[in-house]
């Protein structure tokens, strides 16, 4: 098993299609769900899957949380789009990984990406945090172009 850092493939495909909006006030719900080191999400990974998922604790619950959307940007030549930081609290839990993806339809429950922690990341009776990095065309968490 192992969670590998990519965009989603289908993801790609999907974005040709129009499924996917990433506007702030009209877009699409975007969520975060983490899972144990013996989940298998790769670039091939499509959906959402309960699979191998962290388990409820806390305010973490199955499905994960949703994500606040940062509208998209064009500069330098790479369209880029980020989230705001989350975090789940009052939670014990393990995660080596984590997947977003868009509960809206036409694109119900589609892969966006799938992020790698690099190993096991642990809390215990505290917050679990995903920090993002910085908005910015050479480090945002997706990233469209050439640099």
């Amino acid at each position: 098993m192992a969670i590998t850092q990519a965009v989603a493939n289908s993801f790609k495909g999907q974005l040709l299609q129009g499924q996917h909006n990433f506007t702030v006030t009209t877009g699409n719900v975007f969520k975060l769900a983490l899972y144990t080191s013996a989940a298998t999400l790769n670039s091939a990974t499509t959906v959402y899957t309960s699979t191998n998922e962290v388990a409820n604790t806390g305010q973490y619950v199955t499905g994960g949380g949703v994500l606040a959307n940062v509208s998209p940007v064009v500069s330098s030549g790479v369209a880029f789009i980020d989230f705001a930081d989350i975090s789940f609290t009052g939670v014990t839990l393990t995660a080596a990984g984590a997947l977003i993806y868009n509960t809206s339809a036409p694109a119900t429950n589609a892969a966006v990406a799938i992020l790698s922690f690099g190993g096991d990341k642990t809390a215990t009776s505290g917050t679990f945090t995903i920090q993002f990095p910085a908005d910015t065309f050479t480090s945002a968490i997706i990233r469209i172009g050439n640099a």
